[in-house]
């Protein structure tokens, strides 16, 4: 009995352990949104961006329809130089890695999937921030 309590305990810390570090990675997720929006839109350094407001008159007048393209090209780069497995929608990759790699992803893989999802969001992208 008691090496059951001690299991459930440990069970616990884990949960509470996992949920904050998901926390934090999605708390980082949206400020590198924010920031990519921020430069490439209104060419500001900032990370403070409120999803319910408009997006101010922009600086680069007409030349804003290019936003979208410099973000996907940055994002083509991005995959195509550091992580190239990291192409997709995810959850075939994870699949692919589960299967034939014993589960294991380059950690790299994580970082240049995270950065080219917030480039895309922030630059206009039509994906949502759930899928990442």
């Amino acid at each position: 009995m008691e090496t059951q309590n001690r299991h459930i305990v440990l069970l616990c810390f884990l949960a509470i352990f996992i949920g904050v570090i998901g926390g934090i990675g999605a708390w980082v997720f949206r400020l590198l949104i924010a920031f990519f929006h921020n430069i490439l839109f209104l060419g500001q350094f900032s990370l403070h961006y409120d999803a319910n407001l408009h997006t101010p008159t922009n600086v680069w007048g007409a030349g804003i329809i290019l936003v979208p393209v410099i973000g996907a090209v940055g994002v083509a780069w991005l995959v195509k130089t550091f992580a190239p497995e990291a192409k997709g929608h995810g959850v075939p990759e994870v699949m692919d890695a589960i299967y034939y790699n014993e589960g294991r992803i380059r950690p790299v893989v994580v970082i240049v999937k995270s950065l080219a999802s917030a480039l895309s969001i922030g630059s206009g992208g039509a994906i949502g921030r759930e899928g990442p």
